[in-house]
């Protein structure tokens, strides 16, 4: 595959299309995640994360709030 070939052709679809692409790669993805592993390092982190939420359950930001940022940041 000449990744930037396909880059190319990516970029020549409309933006509903590649939405659609990203939704459609991210499902195959998912459908064999079962074959991928963490690594040490990984697994470690999130038993960390996961022990830091059960530590503080109410320090958690909506998803309301991460759209507003990312957009935010968007127009700067």
């Amino acid at each position: 595959m000449n990744l930037s070939v396909t880059l190319a052709e990516i970029k020549a679809l409309s933006i509903d299309d590649r939405i659609r692409l990203v939704q459609a790669i991210w499902d195959s993805i998912e459908a064999e995640a079962e074959q991928l592993t963490l690594t040490e390092p990984q697994k470690q982190e999130l038993s960390r994360r996961m022990a830091d939420h059960k530590a503080n359950p109410d320090a958690v930001v909506s998803w309301e709030a991460v759209k507003a940022q990312a957009r935010a940041r968007i127009r700067r």
